[in-house]
């Protein structure tokens, strides 16, 4: 049945976001073609959240760590801008700033995980 899930990241920042998975988060990758990069990405958990927003909904992305503080040293040592830590109960979280500005959440989990 299902063997995977494909994430697609949309930005006008193409280059400096492959770089940004390559080069800083490390995430091991193929050529799929034409000098396009397909990466691999950790074990994933898949959460369903109700919405009260009748148009276009959200769909979220957040990267998961062992240790938030860790994490964010190493990320900090290769330029990466982080919020401060937040603790929602569920997880500590921050964010990462991306190429071009967006954002990517990160979270260490509190909660169960069927990954553990």
């Amino acid at each position: 049945m299902i063997t995977g899930i494909h994430a697609i990241f949309y930005t006008k920042h193409s280059k400096e976001m492959v770089d940004f998975l390559k080069d800083v988060l490390d995430l091991p990758y193929v050529d799929a073609g034409n000098g396009r990069l397909f990466f691999a990405a950790p074990p994933t958990e898949l959460g369903v959240h109700e919405t009260e927003e009748e148009d276009d909904p959200e769909h979220e992305l957040w990267l998961i760590c062992d240790d938030i503080a860790a994490t964010m040293r190493q990320l900090e040592g290769k330029g990466i801008k982080t919020t401060p830590v937040a603790d929602r109960g569920w997880g500590l979280v921050t964010t990462l700033e991306l190429p071009g500005g967006d954002t990517l959440g990160l979270y260490e989990q509190k909660h169960l995980s069927p990954l553990t």
